[in-house]
């Protein structure tokens, strides 16, 4: 198999002999005579191995493997040496190189070292393509809400194009995502997300784009942001509608002149990465109330895609269930457990609030609770939330907005009522984020605390 290979010595002899070799044996080469040229290769071009002695004038072999792991490129290193070292092998090894050889070095050896690294990374490609046969970022779909969603897919793919996502807590926005990094020609570039809503705002600009060593208290070496993790790749930026105001300004400007520029660095970094944002507010009410900015929302929604929730995507619900309990099965070794038919329709009409993050953790706790062979009404029956038929006969009139609405309070609060006014537990069997739990309870105009000490949502005595 060719390989593309870069050397990086400060020998000139060195350099023509082991490019001579490989060349020999069909590959293409591409030398340095020192690490700083060797930087400027590595981030223009790619390659599928590194040679790369240590001791060289000016930046040595591990600190050129510190910057570039630093910097978040992957390349296989092999780190060469004329004075056998274990104290620097160690740490070569420790800083990721993927072997460490003693000059000189024997054409058949090097032949070797790059077919072995040829064939590791067709084994990790292979895991990957494995892990996603397993389904662990497969989207399980049949109903004709994810068909028209599916189809949008593949149009927007294969581009460049930024895609919004948006939809409830819990719909599956980041899955879609992936689907779309792993669908466009980036795929075998990285996937980086970040959570906006759950980075402090002192913190997210130091996340999104790094920071040098010094820059602020606590800076102890330089940082690596998100941008320039996911170069050639993809970045997702969820819940971006809680990024705040000022951060939002420093975006625009990396989404324009496609570069960034490190807290306390003096120079910008040009990055090649695609965006992907998503939110579970309207932007559009947020750009109208002033806290979004009009120019970001221009530039992130592009092409908007709106997630259905899980109560509008109820033909799902089958093939959602026996998905899960097939993966929760596998992953604990259990014996496969099967749904009853009666039991499946009792959890399609269910309506739920937390989505398919609350679907899967609801089939776990199902599994866990049965004793025989297959899952039966009774026992979803009594892993549902105990109000949840009852909640139904509250919201059959009014507008659909104010159903919903009256539903997610009853739901939030039958389920409090049940955990005993745990708020983590009462998450977890929601299906959501603690963070979301009080968002959803704020907005829905429950007091948590008022409700705990026994008076009503609103304030009122009970």
């Amino acid at each position: 198999m060719k390989a593309h290979l870069l050397i990086v010595d400060d020998e000139a002899n060195t350099l023509a002999s082991l490019s001579r070799a490989f060349r020999l044996a069909n590959h293409e080469v591409t030398v340095a005579d020192n690490a700083e040229r060797a930087l400027q290769l590595v981030k223009s071009q790619n390659f599928d191995l590194i040679f790369s002695d240590v001791v060289m004038p000016g930046k040595n072999g591990l600190a050129f493997l510190e910057e570039i792991r630093s910097q978040g490129i992957s390349v296989p290193v092999v780190m060469m040496s004329g004075q056998a070292d274990i104290e620097k092998a160690v740490r070569a090894t420790k800083l990721g190189a993927l072997d460490f050889l003693e000059k000189p070095i024997s054409s058949e050896k090097l032949l070797l070292t790059v077919e072995n690294a040829l064939k590791l990374q067709r084994l990790e490609s292979e895991n990957r393509q494995l892990k996603q046969r397993l389904g662990k970022h497969e989207i399980i779909w049949t109903g004709e809400a994810m068909k028209k969603i599916m189809a949008q897919l593949e149009r927007v793919a294969a581009s460049d194009t930024r895609v919004c996502i948006l939809g409830e807590t819990g719909t599956g926005k980041e899955l879609i995502a992936r689907t779309l990094h792993e669908r466009s020609a980036r795929a075998s570039g990285p996937f980086i997300a970040l959570n906006c809503a759950a980075v402090p705002a002192e913190l997210i600009e130091s996340e999104l784009f790094g920071h040098e060593k010094g820059s602020f208290t606590g800076a102890a070496g330089r940082h690596v942001g998100k941008f320039e993790q996911a170069e050639r790749g993809t970045i997702f930026l969820d819940e971006i509608g809680d990024m705040p105001l000022a951060m939002q300004a420093k975006l625009l400007r990396v989404l324009e002149e496609n570069e960034v520029e490190r807290i306390g660095g003096d120079k910008p970094v040009a990055v090649d990465v695609r965006v992907i944002v998503a939110t579970h507010r309207n932007l559009e009410t947020l750009v109208r109330d002033g806290k979004f900015r009009q120019d970001l929302f221009h530039r992130v929604y592009v092409f908007p895609v709106v997630l259905p929730p899980l109560r509008e995507r109820c033909d799902d619900i089958p093939a959602l269930v026996a998905h899960f309990a097939q993966q929760i099965c596998s992953q604990n070794n259990w014996k496969p457990i099967t749904f009853r038919p009666e039991a499946v329709e009792l959890l399609q009409n269910y309506s739920w609030p937390g989505n398919i993050r609350e679907l899967r953790n609801v089939v776990e706790r199902l599994l866990l609770l049965t004793t025989g062979n297959a899952i039966t009404i009774e026992t979803v029956e009594s892993a549902l939330p105990r109000t949840s038929i009852a909640t139904a006969s509250i919201v059959t009139a009014g507008p659909l907005a104010d159903r919903v609405q009256n539903f997610e309070r009853e739901a939030i609060l039958a389920e409090l009522k049940q955990q005993n006014y745990h708020i983590t537990n009462t998450a977890r069997a929601l299906g959501v984020e603690r963070s979301h739990l009080y968002k959803k309870a704020e907005q829905l105009g429950i007091d948590i605390q008022k409700t705990r000490r026994g008076e009503d949502a609103t304030g009122s005595n009970a």
